[in-house]
C-alpha cells in the first residue's frame, strides 16, 4: 500500500496544530462538494465558514479536517486554517528537496503554458502541477500541499490582480525556473501606472527563485527590459524566447495548413519544425516558452516536442467543436474562458488566417478590469477585425457596445446587453461551413454563448433537422 500523502501527526508538526483523533490523508481539498475518499478537508473561512461543511465532507469520505475549532470528526486544530494550509504547502516542498520546480506567470497564457509544461514533465518522470487555474493565495499553497513526497518535477501557476500578491507565493514555491509569458493591459484598473505596474508585479516572481535559478522571458514584449533587469538583480540566469535573432528559443514560423499547426523554430541555434494540436497564433511563442522551461527542469527535447505534439487545447482556451446545423457543421472555436486586449487581438488574427468556404464569425463579450481605458480598448478591436477580414461580429455587454458602434454596418451581426441574450441571435445566423469563435472575460459570461450554440446543435441533431 502506498504511503499516505499526510498523517495527522505530520499535519500537526507542519502547522503547530493539535490533534483530535489520528488519521491518514491521501489528498487535500478545500471544497466539501469535491471530496475524494481519504482527503484532508481544509475548513477555510469564506462567504460561508468552512466548518459548516465538515460533516458533509466526512460523509463523502474525508479522513479528517484541518480546523480552527473542535468538530465532530478527526481533526488537526490550528488558529487560522489558511495559514495552516500555507504551512502544509511549505512542509510539502521542504520534505521533497529533490523536486525541480517551475513557476509560470504572465498576463496571457499562464494556464495553457503550465499544463503544456506538465505534459512534458509527465513524460520525464513523477510530476505534479496546478489544476484548473489554481494560481492565487489559496490555489498555490493547496497545490503545494497536494505534492507527493516522491515527486521529481513540478510546475505551478502564479497569478495576481494587485501588487504584492505574487511575491509571497513565489517565495512559497521557491522555483528553480520561472516563465513570464508576456505583460499587457490586464488588471490595469488596479494599477495607477497601468502596464508598468503590472510588469513590476509580474517581476515579483523572481524574488522566489532558488539561487542560480532561470528566468525565461518574452523578448518581444515591451517590458522585457524591466523584467530582465529585475531578474538579473536577484542573480537569475535569463533565457529568452521571441522572434528576434538573439533569442535562445526563436520562433521562425507558424503555419496552419489544416486543423493543426506547424511551428518553425531555432532552439540555441538548432533548427526545429514540429506539429502541435493548437491553431492559435499565440501558441508559436507559447511553444518556445514551454521548451525553455522543460529544458530548465531537466526534460529532454524529445520529450518536450512529443508533449507539445500531443497537447490538446484546454476547454475555453481554443478547444474546437463541430456543431450540427442545417446542411452540415459549424466549427466552434471556444475561447470563452478569458479575454484581454492582447489575447483578443491574437485570437482574431488567428481566426482571420483560417481559410474555408464558410464565413468567419466572432461573438465577443466584455473584457473586464481594464480601468478608464476600457471603452477605447474595446473600440480598438475594430481595426483587428478589419485586418483579419472577419465577416460578422456579434457583441454582448456595455463595454462591447463601444466596439459595436465602431463597426461598419456590413460587419454587424448582432448586439445584446448580455451574453445570455446574444446566444440565440448567434444560433439563428450561423450556417454550415462557418467558423465561429466565442471570446470574452469569464465574468462577462462568454461561455454561455458557446454552450448555447452547442446546445442548439444538439437539439437540431436530435430532431433530425440537421441531418
Amino acid at each position: 500500500m502506498a504511503d499516505p500523502l499526510w498523517t495527522s501527526e505530520e499535519i500537526a508538526r507542519a502547522t503547530g496544530g493539535s490533534g483530535g483523533g489520528g488519521f491518514s490523508a491521501t489528498g487535500v481539498s478545500i471544497d466539501s462538494r469535491a471530496i475524494e475518499p481519504g482527503d484532508l478537508f481544509v475548513a477555510l473561512a469564506g462567504v460561508r465558514d468552512g466548518h459548516e461543511f465538515v460533516a458533509g465532507a466526512m460523509q463523502l469520505g474525508a479522513s479528517g479536517a484541518l480546523v480552527s475549532r473542535d468538530v465532530a470528526a478527526p481533526f488537526v486544530k490550528v488558529s487560522d486554517t489558511l495559514v495552516g494550509l500555507e504551512q502544509l504547502g511549505v512542509a510539502a516542498r521542504e520534505r521533497a528537496p529533490q523536486v525541480r520546480r517551475g513557476a509560470v506567470t504572465g498576463s496571457v497564457g499562464k494556464t495553457s503554458v503550465t499544463q503544456a509544461v506538465m505534459a512534458g514533465l509527465s513524460r520525464a518522470g513523477r510530476a505534479h502541477s496546478s489544476v484548473k487555474s489554481y494560481n492565487n493565495h489559496i490555489g498555490v499553497p493547496l497545490t503545494l500541499a497536494r505534492m507527493a513526497r516522491d515527486t521529481e518535477r513540478a510546475v505551478f501557476e502564479i497569478g495576481m490582480n494587485h501588487a504584492d500578491e505574487i511575491r509571497p507565493l513565489a517565495r512559497m514555491v521557491r522555483p528553480h525556473a520561472v516563465v513570464v509569458t508576456t505583460v499587457g493591459p490586464v488588471h490595469t484598473e488596479n494599477f495607477p501606472d497601468g502596464e508598468a505596474g503590472v510588469a513590476r508585479a509580474k517581476a515579483e516572481i523572481f524574488e522566489g527563485l532558488e539561487p542560480g535559478g532561470v528566468a525565461i522571458l518574452n523578448a518581444d514584449n515591451q517590458w522585457f527590459g524591466l523584467l530582465k533587469d529585475a531578474a538579473r538583480s536577484v542573480g537569475a540566469t535569463v533565457r529568452t524566447f521571441g522572434t528576434g535573432e538573439d533569442c535562445d528559443a526563436r520562433l521562425t514560423g507558424f503555419q496552419v495548413p489544416g486543423p493543426h499547426a506547424v511551428v518553425g523554430a531555432r532552439l540555441h541555434g538548432r533548427t526545429l519544425e514540429f506539429p502541435i494540436l493548437q491553431t492559435g497564433g499565440h501558441w508559436g511563442l507559447n511553444s518556445m516558452a514551454v521548451l525553455l522551461m522543460l529544458e530548465a527542469l531537466d526534460v529532454s527535447l524529445d520529450d518536450g516536442l512529443a508533449a507539445l505534439g500531443a497537447f490538446e487545447p484546454l476547454a475555453g482556451r481554443g478547444a474546437e467543436t463541430r456543431v450540427r446545423v442545417a446542411g452540415g457543421d459549424v466549427t466552434l472555436i471556444d475561447e470563452s474562458y478569458n479575454a484581454n486586449p492582447i489575447s483578443m487581438a491574437s485570437a482574431i488574427a488567428t481566426l482571420g488566417a483560417r481559410r474555408g468556404a464558410g464565413r468567419r464569425i466572432v461573438a465577443l463579450t466584455d473584457m473586464l478590469e481594464l480601468g478608464p481605458e476600457a471603452q477605447a480598448f474595446h473600440a480598438g478591436l475594430a481595426a483587428s477585425l478589419e485586418a483579419a477580414s472577419i465577416d460578422l461580429v456579434f457583441c454582448a455587454g456595455p463595454l462591447m457596445k463601444s466596439l459595436w458602434d465602431a463597426l461598419p454596418p456590413t460587419r454587424r451581426g448582432g448586439y445584446a446587453e448580455t451574453a445570455a441574450d446574444l446566444a440565440p441571435r448567434l444560433a439563428e445566423v450561423v450556417k454550415a461551413g462557418d467558423l465561429v469563435m466565442v471570446k470574452g472575460s469569464n465574468g462577462s459570461k462568454a461561455g454561455l454563448v458557446a454552450q448555447a450554440l452547442i446546445a442548439h446543435g444538439a437539439a437540431q441533431d436530435a430532431s433530425g433537422e440537421a441531418r
